[in-house]
């Protein structure tokens, strides 16, 4: 009987651990638009949607992508980023989104917006889209 209870409880444990993702502190349910690389503008559209699991995919200004953020909130990496591969006249704009984006180190939801950041003083704003 003791290991019977044992073995159940064990296998409530992983249904038991909060999820830490950028997701669960409110980035979830939202697409989020990039406004501010740097401190300026950015006129192009790219965002972000955070799903189940660490799942973050997106529209850069030409190409889809997605990637698996898995470290726990606040912190932030992309790991590998796959994208689709089409060509357009936004490549230039697509470069620098995602080269800043695989820069970031740390994201804080909050106020209406979503700020990334990194310790070289690298910043991208996003606010939900209506």
């Amino acid at each position: 009987m003791i290991r019977l209870t044992a073995a159940a409880l064990l296998g409530l444990i992983p249904a038991c651990q909060s999820d830490e993702t950028v997701a669960a502190y409110g980035g979830s349910g939202a697409t989020w638009t990039l406004v501010e690389v740097g401190g300026a503008p950015f006129s192009d559209r790219a965002t972000l949607e955070f799903g189940e699991d660490g799942q973050v995919s997106g529209q850069a200004p030409c190409n889809r992508f997605t990637f698996t953020n898995s470290i726990p909130y606040p912190w932030f990496e992309t790991g590998p980023i796959a994208a689709t591969k089409m060509a357009c006249a936004n490549l230039q704009a697509e470069d620098i989104f995602f080269a800043n984006l695989s820069a970031m180190t740390r994201v804080i939801i909050g106020d209406g917006q979503m700020v990334m950041a990194n310790d070289d003083g690298g910043e991208m704003v996003f606010i939900p889209s209506e």
